[in-house]
């Protein structure tokens, strides 16, 4: 569904990407890790085309992307939705009308097709008698839940998760990766994640894909990742400040 070829971008004379490669599979869950700062949020902004790349291609059903026109670009991100790393859900909306917002912006469901959705996605990430809240009644679990609630209204085909557990504590971690795999087991889309949850993030993985130095050094799934020669995976997982990676 996804491929990456040759992406570079770099911000201010700064180079973030040298150079990607990597393919997505379709209706598989892959996981890119990487350090703090090595650009794997710039690499995941760059799927759905909010940014555009220095030089390379970014192919969605064997579309680049990267050359597509403005109202083009539109119809491919219909095919996305985002849980963005701090749920971003609008406080002044209850967690029944951010839900329900992406509908209402993007589709010409009637009010009453809306609610009927809405309810439904809202249950699927057990927040049920959750949807008359507001964000500033939520916990930061309640929260990650209603802001995939919102992720799954348009029914995507990918999902992009950045940071999805960020600030969560190791018990509610785990309760939103499970229900990361089981809503993609319920709709089949092709998840993609961002994260620093390891090893418990591959629990849930398909693909793990390692960014270093602005490239992917490795990708492979779960076990076979673990178990690289590369030196510079092994300095990651086990978090060895001594190795090819700088530690700044």
């Amino acid at each position: 569904m996804i491929q990456v070829a040759n992406l570079f971008k770099s911000f201010r004379g700064q180079q973030v990407l040298r150079g990607v490669n990597l393919e997505f599979a379709t209706g598989k869950i892959t996981t890119i890790v990487g350090t703090s700062g090595c650009g794997k949020t710039v690499l995941l902004k760059h799927l759905n085309a909010l940014y555009l790349p220095d030089r390379g291609e970014i192919f969605i059903d064997g579309v680049d992307i990267t050359k597509l026109r403005q109202k083009e670009l539109y119809e491919i991100r219909s095919k996305f939705g985002v849980l963005f790393q701090g749920a971003a859900l609008l406080d002044s909306l209850t967690v029944f009308d951010n839900v329900a917002f992406p509908l209402r912006e993007k589709t010409t469901l009637t009010e009453s097709e809306i609610k009927k959705k809405v309810d439904s996605r809202i249950e699927q990430v057990g927040l049920g008698k959750m949807g008359a809240k507001f964000p500033a009644e939520l916990s930061g679990g309640m929260k990650k839940r209603a802001g995939l609630a919102r992720a799954l209204a348009t029914d995507p085909e990918i999902v992009l998760f950045d940071e999805p557990t960020t600030g969560l504590d190791p018990v509610l971690a785990t309760s939103i990766h499970q229900l990361i795999a089981r809503t993609q087991d319920e709709f089949g889309y092709t998840g993609i994640i961002v994260s620093h949850t390891i090893p418990q993030v591959f629990e849930i993985s398909d693909y793990v894909a390692m960014l270093a130095g602005g490239i992917i050094e490795n990708v492979s799934a779960p076990a076979e990742f673990c178990a690289s020669a590369n030196p510079v995976v092994q300095q990651f997982i086990h978090g060895k400040t001594e190795g090819p990676i700088q530690v700044l």
